[in-house]
């Protein structure tokens, strides 16, 4: 594999095109408007920048990446010579069935087609293509140049090669890669966001305030962030469409969104995203400072 196409450029775009460009693999990053993805670069460099304060790398390095990347706002030039696509668009099953729709006509016939879903059936996404054992997951965490996990999802038909190229890849990349099944919420989600939805459910029926349950879970469980402000950094909304996968998935009412949750996002409230969730932020400020809302 040498040629690799992003589809997104938002913060899981702009950090796998990052993360593949350092590693010597020439980049399409594809998105919908230019002013996107010249955003995704100043991004992209702004990181590097940081990785050579750190003297991770070098001056020469971060040229060498930045110029492995190519933009697109044509998806039908940016994925025309692709080996792998990894798709990294809006969290919405309708947005992504239609572009692997378009991905299956596009790209060459032994293209391996990837998302980054957090939750979303691959099964089901590959069944639109006419070559679902060529369709599998690739879930990166957030922030992708920093955390060293990929979930490497199987669909229902992805074959053993296409799981174990893409395994491979990752360690590649010197990424960790699990590979799991696909199931809603995979492993990742499948943990994580009824942990979320517990911690606003305790704040919602009035048992601690903010404070108190993510410094709980930090002191007590050794948490890097309490599930509240991890809330606000994954997007409140990313937060309950996860949770409602779940819950229409397995049907189960152990995974039905919080009402408070719902209502935040209604209202717009996404977290970090949108300058508010649980926390109030202000661009240029690192300090945690509580959601007017909730600091009565």
């Amino acid at each position: 594999m040498k040629n690799i196409s992003v589809i997104g450029s938002g913060t899981m775009g702009n950090g796998i095109a990052h993360v593949f460009a350092q590693n010597g693999y020439s980049v399409s990053l594809i998105d919908l408007k230019q002013d996107f993805l010249d955003k995704a670069l100043a991004t992209i460099s702004k990181n590097l920048d940081r990785q050579v304060s750190k003297e991770l790398i070098s001056e020469s390095d971060k040229e060498a990446a930045l110029s492995k990347i190519v933009t697109y706002t044509d998806l039908a030039e940016g994925v025309k010579n692709a080996d792998l696509v990894i798709e990294a668009a809006t969290e919405n099953m309708g947005i992504k069935l239609d572009l692997f729709r378009q991905l299956d006509s596009l790209t060459p016939p032994t293209a391996i087609l990837a998302s980054n879903t957090s939750s979303i059936s691959i099964t089901k996404i590959a069944a639109v293509t006419n070559r679902a054992e060529q369709v599998i997951g690739m879930h990166f965490m957030n922030p992708v140049p920093v955390m060293k996990l990929v979930e490497v999802i199987r669909g229902y038909a992805t074959s053993d090669a296409v799981t174990n190229q893409i395994m491979e890849l990752s360690k590649k990349l010197s990424k960790e890669p699990v590979e799991v099944n696909d199931y809603p919420g995979f492993v990742a989600n499948r943990i994580l966001m009824p942990m979320i939805n517990e911690a606003i459910y305790t704040l919602y029926e009035g048992v601690a305030g903010i404070n108190e349950i993510d410094t709980v879970m930090k002191l007590g469980m050794a948490h890097p962030m309490g599930p509240l402000q991890l809330a606000d950094f994954i997007g409140l909304d990313v937060c309950l469409s996860i949770l409602k996968v779940l819950h229409e998935g397995f049907g189960n009412p152990k995974y039905a969104p919080c009402p408070l949750l719902a209502n935040m996002v209604e209202a717009g409230f996404k977290g970090v995203k949108s300058g508010e969730g649980f926390y109030k932020y202000t661009k240029g400020s690192k300090d945690l400072v509580l959601s007017p809302r909730f600091s009565k």
